[in-house]
């Protein structure tokens, strides 16, 4: 594996990128999830298991990743603009582009904004409402607040370490992330409580929580990403997804846009099951 150090520009801002290569042969894109726990970590497990058809590369998202963040503006625009200064600073073309979870918006958005970049995309167990929008939607106008207060400098950072102690991660990759319980090791945990201890980490987990990343805003915008002009794109669909997230993907099968698979896993199968969602891959 080699860390390259890409230097972009993203609004104005100088936005320093990790990026993760990992392999040989065709180039491939590959996108972590948005989340508390989420770094481009998490996909070089998935990353090996291409090795020997693709030259993977994983970059951490702006505000995200196991490192020091330093403040961008946390909203669509800026994700958007990121995958553009990305694009253009390792232009391809990619023979494969992969997004996990609320990623896969943003992947194909950008698809679609630079036509002949992929041959194809693979979408693994896509999303596009945060946690908040999918378990409350009624609760809307509470969830600028709650962003705010986690965003506040003493009583947000207080919110927040209460809100990312091991025992919370353990029993939120319990609940949806693994879809098997006796992966959620003591190991995964301290890692993953590592990634949310980084500097400005509070930030992109307010964010991404209460819906400010979220691509579109409703079922039927999600869908309409989906158009002709597209690359081949198959959605990886996880059998241990949770229902809501699930009816989502099984939205997105259905509209006859993209082809499906089921893959063993919950909302994180790409590390929980990389062989089977590379082989998912290979055989798309």
């Amino acid at each position: 594996m080699e860390t390259q150090a890409l230097s972009l520009t993203v609004a104005g801002r100088p936005v320093p990128t990790p990026c993760d290569v990992i392999g040989q042969g065709q180039d491939a894109l590959l996108l972590p999830a948005l989340s508390t726990i989420s770094a481009r970590a998490e996909m070089r497990d998935l990353a090996r298991a291409l090795e020997t058809g693709y030259r993977c590369r994983i970059p951490d998202w702006p505000g995200f990743g196991a490192r020091p963040r330093d403040w961008v503006p946390l909203a669509p625009e800026t994700f958007h603009a990121f995958l553009d200064a990305l694009i253009e600073a390792a232009p391809g073309p990619y023979a494969l582009g992969v997004a996990a979870g609320h990623a896969a918006g943003y992947l194909v958005a950008v698809a679609r904004r630079h036509p002949g970049t992929f041959a194809r995309l693979v979408l693994v167990a896509p999303t596009w409402r945060g946690p908040l929008p999918t378990a409350m939607p009624g609760r809307a106008h509470w969830f600028p607040r709650i962003r705010r207060a986690v965003e506040a400098p003493i009583l947000g950072e207080a919110l927040y370490r209460i809100n990312i102690s091991p025992p919370i991660i353990g029993r939120m990759m319990r609940a949806h992330v693994y879809a098997d319980a006796a992966r959620v090791t003591p190991a995964v945990v301290r890692d993953k409580h590592a990634i949310t201890r980084q500097r400005n980490g509070r930030f992109g987990t307010a964010a991404f929580v209460t819906g400010g990343l979220d691509p579109v805003a409703s079922r039927a915008a999600f869908l309409d990403l989906f158009d002709a002009a597209l690359p081949p794109i198959l959605v990886l669909r996880p059998e241990g997804a949770p229902r809501r997230s699930g009816a989502e993907m099984d939205a997105l099968i259905a509209g006859g846009r993209v082809t499906g698979a089921v893959i063993p896993g919950a909302l994180s199968p790409h590390e929980e099951h990389p062989e089977a969602v590379a082989a998912a891959i290979r055989a798309g």
